[in-house]
């Protein structure tokens, strides 16, 4: 470890080198004034690598251009030092100038004249204090690299888990919500309306004559037709706990907790008319002309007597009625 001598006697020099080797310090800097010291350091605007590895400093307080004291302050302010321990070496030992030299940020004071037993022990302790200080720094560093490290992989571990979250629930062509977590969230929002005892409300959706649009334009236009479907749909569920999914094949469903009838066939036919919109040819169903929609239409009080089957039940009767009368429409469960 590297140690530097900022005093204005050769003779004082030349005693700490003598010291300093038998104790097994041989990488020594001497100065000769503060301003020496502080060219060194790199606090005087010049090339700092020579100083930037200094371990220890003893500072003569007693020196012509600049006093240890002031000296030290300057050294100590300056981030890269402010660990780097400032010993004093003195022949003043008043309350009053080693008060000051403390205020100024020195750790330590050496009598003048200097005994080998004393220097050697103090410079000892210090720099066995200044290694301590420099792994703690170097662990501290490794510290922080981790805890980046960590953030970015626990980042990037979050956006796996969302990604497998939506691959998990999410239909893998059209986007929207699939079959079973459609299952869990009917299961679930059935639940919290029996304990309110509110209402729930289903519409079971069919393209109609599908299959003949799949013979008809082929597979590939059959995805993109499910998927502008499915994207029209879409902007019907928009409120919370509404949920637009594929229930299977052509068919889509849109689940509406905590509404009202009225407004359920509100969105029914808000949803035949969307379709409608898309004017989508279909010509292997010559009666329609154009890509259309069948809706079943169901609600239900939730209650601990029925199970949420019975709302899926009600509304595939009512999206059967719908096919039946010609399709394109939509019927309400119940009524014929």
């Amino acid at each position: 470890m590297r140690i530097l001598i900022v005093d204005d006697s050769r003779h004082v020099h030349r005693q700490l080198q003598v010291f300093l080797a038998a104790g097994g310090y041989s990488d020594l800097a001497f100065v000769s004034s503060a301003a020496d010291a502080f060219e060194l350091l790199g606090l005087s605007g010049g090339d700092a690598s020579a100083g930037s590895d200094v371990d220890l400093i003893l500072m003569d307080i007693e020196m012509a251009d600049l006093q240890g004291i002031e000296a030290t302050r300057r050294i100590k302010s300056a981030p890269d030092f402010a660990d780097v321990p400032v010993v004093m070496v003195t022949a003043d030992t008043s309350p009053e100038s080693l008060g000051a030299a403390f205020e100024a940020g020195a750790v330590d004071y050496i009598n003048k004249p200097i005994h080998k037993v004393e220097l050697l022990a103090r410079v000892r302790s210090l720099l066995n204090l200044r290694r301590e200080i420099l792994i703690r720094k170097e662990w501290e560093r490794n510290l922080i690299e981790l805890a980046a490290k960590l953030d970015v992989a626990n980042s990037e571990l979050k956006k796996a888990n969302d990604t497998l979250a939506r691959m998990a629930s999410s239909d893998g062509l059209t986007g929207v919500a699939n079959r079973r977590y459609f299952d869990e969230s009917m299961i679930r929002e059935w639940r919290r309306a029996t304990r309110r005892s509110s209402s729930i409300a289903l519409l079971m959706i069919d393209i109609d004559h599908f299959k003949r649009y799949n013979d008809t334009y082929g597979h590939l236009q059959g995805d993109e037709c499910l998927r502008r479907v499915a994207e029209t749909l879409s902007d019907l569920a928009r409120r919370a706990g509404e949920l637009l999914a594929r229930y299977g094949g052509e068919e889509f469903a849109i689940m509406l907790p905590d509404t009202n009838l009225s407004c359920a066939v509100q969105v029914a036919e808000q949803a035949v008319a969307a379709i409608s919109a898309l004017d989508l040819p279909h010509s292997g169903a010559p009666e329609l002309g154009r890509l259309s929609i069948s809706v079943g239409v169901a609600l239900r009080t939730a209650s601990l007597n029925e199970g949420h089957e019975s709302l899926i039940r009600d509304a595939d009767d009512a999206l059967y009625l719908a096919k039946k009368k010609g399709r394109n429409r939509f019927e309400i469960a119940g009524r014929t």
